[in-house]
């Protein structure tokens, strides 16, 4: 009797295998999308809508989960968990471009989450003197200088400048304190690169638009300062918007979630759905690693990044050489951002830019993302 030999692939490419066992190579490329798949929960449909999902999802192949009474019309909304290959959620996708009840929306929801992604570096460059990481260490105009020049050398897409430090337990400073030190870099790195501010205060966030900065990085999710989002929607500038569970001179105190993923989840969408009311719409969302969360919420977040992607926003990770490590070692940031990159984040935000570009490159390389 013949005995079957089974393997299971995991975290291959794909592609490769299906050259391995002799597929068309000329149709591997376009056949990948049929052997990824993803499960994907949809929020509060109708059972008007979650029926048609359902429906259009087992016309293709794959199956769509709801609520037991959304067959009855007893259930007044459902989620909904939509699971299939990427292949199948793209047809999903384009059969809800007929379908009523606004459900064309939501195909090109689904369009947005099975986009490929190239991840983006972030260089951090903190001019404080106290900082978690690097406080002191570029306090100094020149070595702010030097070292945001390095930075853009090392490959880096993006520099994040800061000048209050958010740390646990660290106190606000001041505008004026801030601007002092922000607009002379921000003259310096303006048509050098893309300047991200990283602040809470509108009036640091309106000076710095005003003398040349691109992107504000706002850690409180435009929650610390109510005249941050329409200084945003007047310059009609990128945000990024951040989970953060409290305030910095509290948020370690003893954070509770029944279910991270989920709360972090439903809280940016809200927090998404007040900025477009304010007219932004260039919008990246952070789930804040260590802004409010135990070091096994910071773990599951890193684990599950990938579900932010549902949020239809660009997702940014801050790992780079925070607490929940214990250790300052960048090894050890590198090994959590490959985790980030092979899960599709569009940008990591690190202090180590060359070792990162470097990592990028080789992820690349050996085609593990």
């Amino acid at each position: 009797m013949q005995d079957f030999v089974l393997r299971e692939i995991k975290n291959a490419d794909i592609e490769t295998e299906l050259n391995y066992i002799g597929f068309d190579k000329s149709y591997a490329h376009k056949a990948v999308s049929k052997f990824e798949y993803k499960n994907i929960k949809i929020y509060d449909l109708t059972p008007a809508q979650a029926n048609i999902l359902k429906q259009t999802a087992i016309s293709v192949g794959a199956d769509c989960a709801t609520h037991r009474e959304v067959i009855t019309g007893k259930a007044e909304t459902s989620n909904c968990i939509l699971g299939g290959s990427v292949s199948e959620i793209k047809k999903i996708a384009e059969k809800l471009k007929f379908q009523p009840f606004g459900l064309k929306l939501l195909g090109e929801k689904l369009i947005q989450v099975t986009a490929p992604v190239k991840t983006k570096i972030v260089g951090i460059l903190n001019i404080t003197d106290n900082s978690f990481s690097d406080g002191g260490l570029y306090n100094d105009f020149e070595k702010a200088k030097e070292h945001l020049l390095k930075m853009i050398n090392d490959g880096a897409d993006v520099i994040d400048i800061g000048a209050e430090s958010t740390k646990p337990y660290s106190s606000p400073v001041s505008a004026e304190e801030q601007l002092q030190k922000l607009i002379p870099i921000i003259d310096f790195a303006k048509n050098k690169t893309t300047i991200s501010i990283d602040t809470r205060s509108s009036l640091v966030a309106r000076e710095c638009l005003k003398a040349g900065a691109n992107i504000i990085n706002d850690v409180s999710g435009l929650e610390y300062d109510k005249n941050m989002a329409d200084v945003i929607a007047t310059y009609n500038c990128p945000v990024i918007i951040q989970h953060s569970k409290g305030t910095p001179e509290n948020m370690q105190n003893c954070p509770q979630y029944n279910d991270v993923i989920e709360e972090i989840f439903l809280a940016l969408q809200e927090k998404i759905k007040f900025a477009r009311s304010k007219g932004i719409e260039n919008i990246i969302i952070d789930p804040g690693i260590g802004f409010g969360k135990t070091r096994e919420n910071n773990f599951e977040i890193i684990r599950r990044v990938e579900e932010f992607k549902s949020l239809g926003c660009p997702v940014m990770l801050g790992v780079s050489r925070k607490s929940f490590l214990e250790t300052q070692e960048d090894t050890y940031t590198a090994i959590f951002n490959a985790l980030a990159v092979e899960r599709n984040v569009d940008y990591i935000r690190v202090h180590n830019v060359k070792m990162h570009k470097n990592l990028l490159d080789l992820m690349q390389m050996f085609m593990i993302k």
